[in-house]
Parts: structure tokens; sequence; C-alpha cells
């Protein structure tokens, strides 16, 4: 038949099509039912009943949600990974293969000769998939390695942590975070054993009371060369920094974190610590800029890392004491501050015989008054002095800076410091978010300065709208109603996430 005739016949099935308030017979069921300007069609082109209708479209309901919530997991994953440092693209085979055997863990029956490096890989999916239980537990349990590691021990007893000196008698590195249930059970367990921890990080064992951390630095502690102590809420204070010097002085590396009770008297005693070569402090509590300048006095010149975090009151005298203390830094944090100025920032950096840093992390030094944000007279926090002074001392190294919220930076400041003959070669990761001044020519300059730059943050900065994202670069924050992760594409466009 020709194309007329084909036509011809659509022209004629169509007008012998049933008209409202005709009877016909369903096309599913056979039932009669009176046809409506409503009744739908069938898969072969009858009509349907109004049951199957409601039917027919539940189930295509269904389908269309199913193929969203698809979508919308997918998306959900692909932030996961921006969020974990997995960049899109395909994964190596070892990824792929640790990834499988997390998926089916229930099944094995041990990691056989599975490399340390691996374990550890597989140790942070479980624990990011809450999967760490007293079943899975014991393949990490291996009598042969010197390390455990738990990424999250939330779902484990005391009985499990006393099993780790059990079955693994050498081990000489434990860190176990959201470790709740470590507690004066399983300390005095370890105070009873033969083990000699070098290194020990404990998060949220806050159920460990001061009499058995003091019990254990007279014991143990003169083995220890690094102490991490997270979320102890009530407990380990200054009693047992003042004990550190005298029970640990070759301890090397000191964090205490998120720490309620540890005062100005505690903090001091850190500057007895003569071995000390990474020191990373977060107290809650109000301190002031005298013990800080005790410590870098007293043990600056061998730091390697100094992080002071959520220091509100500490004043420029801290950066006096680093610039004429410390010549050996490679990485500094100072964060949430309210009292350093942008002078003292630019003095730090200037003429400073500290070779180049490669991580720098001043988020929140910034000037705070609610009732008139953009004005600051008295130069205080992080601002445009400051942040050229530091791109032009540690510029040519710099793997990691993060000025959040450093909102008194101007525009002229980032478009000097990018201007196009600055080169930044070593710069991986960057966070300017909600700094005012970031614009899309901004955004444009930093990528073209930073050839190796992979992740570049810019929440809150609204003058960032439409930039082109060179191709592997990773932009995120941006405030559009698509999505809030652009990566570059071939031709520079962007591709939402």
């Amino acid at each position: 038949m020709s194309d007329e005739d084909e036509a011809a016949r659509a022209i004629f099935e169509e007008s012998m099509a049933p008209l409202p308030d005709q009877m016909e017979n369903c096309e599913i069921c056979d039932k009669r039912f009176t046809v409506t300007a409503y009744s739908k069609a069938g898969p072969d082109g009858g009509l349907l009943c109004p049951k199957c209708t409601k039917d027919l479209d539940k189930e295509e309901g269904a389908a269309r949600k199913k193929r969203k919530t698809n979508a919308g997991r997918a998306r959900r994953q692909l932030q996961s990974n921006l969020l974990d440092g997995i960049y899109p693209g395909a994964k190596d085979l070892v990824t792929l293969c640790v990834e499988t055997l997390a998926k089916c863990v229930d099944q094995a029956e041990d990691l056989g000769d599975l490399p340390p490096v691996l374990v550890d890989r597989l140790a942070a999916i479980l624990s990011k998939k809450r999967l760490i239980n007293p079943g899975t537990f014991n393949l990490f349990l291996r009598p042969e390695y010197d390390t455990v590691t738990v990424y999250d021990g939330a779902k484990l007893s005391s009985d499990e942590y006393i099993r780790i000196f059990q079955i693994v008698p050498k081990i000489k590195h434990l860190r176990l975070r959201n470790a709740v249930h470590f507690k004066n059970k399983v300390m005095d367990h370890l105070l009873a054993t033969t083990v000699e921890l070098e290194s020990l990080s404990l998060h949220g064992a806050n159920l460990i009371d001061d009499e058995r951390w003091d019990q254990y630095l007279q014991e143990k502690g003169s083995h220890l060369r690094t102490l991490k102590v997270y979320h102890t809420d009530g407990h380990f204070g200054d009693e047992q920094l003042e004990l550190l010097p005298k029970t640990s002085p070759d301890l090397k590396r000191l964090k205490v974190s998120h720490n309620q009770k540890v005062t100005d008297a505690g903090i001091s005693h850190i500057a007895k610590l003569s071995n000390l070569q990474h020191l990373s402090l977060e107290i809650y509590k109000n301190t002031s800029s005298q013990p800080y300048m005790d410590i870098i006095n007293s043990i600056g010149p061998g730091l390697r890392t100094l992080s002071l975090s959520t220091v509100h009151y500490i004043d420029d005298s801290i950066l006096s004491s680093i610039h004429n203390n410390c010549q050996n830094i490679l990485k500094l944090r100072i964060t949430d501050n309210e009292v350093l100025t942008d002078q003292g920032f630019a003095d730090l950096f200037t003429n400073w015989y500290n070779p180049p840093l490669n991580y720098i992390d001043f988020h929140k030094c910034r000037h705070i008054d609610a009732a008139v944000p953009r004005e600051n007279p008295d130069g205080i926090g992080l601002g445009s002095l400051g942040f050229e002074a530091l791109m032009s001392h540690s510029g040519s190294t710099l793997r990691y800076l993060n000025v959040q919220a450093c909102r008194h930076i101007s525009s002229e400041s980032f478009e000097k410091v990018f201007a196009a003959d600055k080169k930044y070669p070593e710069l991986r990761e960057m966070n300017v978010s909600f700094c005012q001044a970031v614009n899309d020519f901004v955004v444009g300059c930093i990528f073209r300065s930073c050839e190796r730059l992979k992740t570049l943050k810019v929440f809150g900065n609204f003058g960032v709208r439409d930039v082109k994202v060179p191709k592997g670069r990773i932009l995120i924050g941006v405030p559009n109603a698509m999505g809030m992760q652009i990566e570059g594409t071939e031709d520079g466009e962007g591709r939402v996430i």
C-alpha cells in the first residue's frame, strides 16, 4: 500500500472509534462499560474500563517513581563520592575489587593476604555503610600485624575491644573512632596485658575516668609516641596534661580535640614536651594567648605542624611568636578567631624564615559585627594584606588552602594574587566560600593560575553564576537551582551534577 492508503486507513479507523456514551468492551478484562471522554487506550489500541485504567496508571506511576528514585540515588552517591575525594570517572581495578568485597563481606571468612593498605580501605568503606559489627570486626584482627584501625566502633561492645589485645598481642598502633564502649573495663584489661602501644587514638571514649587515664599514663605512657584524644566530655583534663611531660617525654604527636575540660593551666604544661613535633588543640573553654605563647616559645623550633582550632580570643602575639620561633612548620591551622588582625597575618608571612607551607587553614578568622558586616575599621581577621603575604610566601608549594568566611579579602586582592603571570603548581584543593568578593572572573583566574587544582568550593558566593569550568575540575557550592557541583567538560562549559 502507498502512503496515501495508510493515511486513509488511519483516518477511517479513527472515525470508527467509539464515541462517548456508547458501550464498549474493555481490552483487558472484556467487561462492558460506558465510553467517556476520559477513557484511556490500552496497549493494543482498544479502550479500558475505569478499573483497568486506574490499575494501569498505578503501574506507570510506580515505574516513573522508580526511575526518579534511581536517578536521585545515583546523584546522591555522586555527591557522596565528591565529599570523599572520589571524583567522577572510571575506577581502577583495585577499587572495584575492594568495593565488591565490601558488598559481600558477610560471606568472607578472612581477608587472606590482603595488604594493610587495602584492609584500611575496606574498613573505611564498611564504616561508612555502618557495617562494622561483632561479625565483621573479626576480619580486621590479624595476629601478624601491629596496627588495628576501626573507623566506626559504635556497634562494638567492650568485649570486642578487649578481644583486640587478645588476638593481636603485638599491637603497637591502635586507632578507634566512635569507641563509645571503650571504657574503664577495657582500660583495666589493657593495663593488665603486656601490650605497649606506641600510638593511641581514641574518639568518643568518654566513659574512661581520670583515674584510669592517670594509671595508664603512669604505667604505659613511656612507650607512647602519638596520643590523640577526641570527644572525652568531662574527662582528660589539666591533670593528665600535667602528667604527660613526666610519663611520656618522647611524645612526638599530641592531639586533644573537642575537649570540654582542659583550661589555660593544662595547656601550659605542653610546653615541657621538648620532643613534640605535631600539636593539635581544639579546646571549648575560653583560652588566652599566654599558654599558647609559652608552647611556641619553648618548642616552636621543633614543630612541623601546628593546629589551633576554635581559638576565639588569642591575639597577634601568637602570630608574632610563630614568626620568631617556628622555622620548620609545614602545616598551619588557626580557626574561628575574632581578634587576630590582617596586619598580624601579613607580618607573620613577611620575611619569615620558615620554608613555604603546603597546608594552610585560616577559616573563620574574620570580623564579627552583625550590625555593619561590611565595615572593618580595625582590620580584624585575614584580609587583603595577609592573603597577599600568605600567597607570596607559600604559594609555590601550597597544596591545600582554606580561607572560608574571610570576607574582607577584596576582589582586587584576589585578582592580583591570581593574575595571568602568577602560577601555583601544587595547589590541589581550595575553599573560598563566603568570601563576598569571589565572582565568575575571580574563579576563572583561580583555575587559570592553579593548573592542578582539583576542587574549588564557593558556597555562599552569589557572584558565581555562569563560570566556565575546565575539564577535570570540580566546582562545589554554586548557588543555583540545578545542583551544587559542576564538573568541567571538554568545551569548558561545565556539567551540573
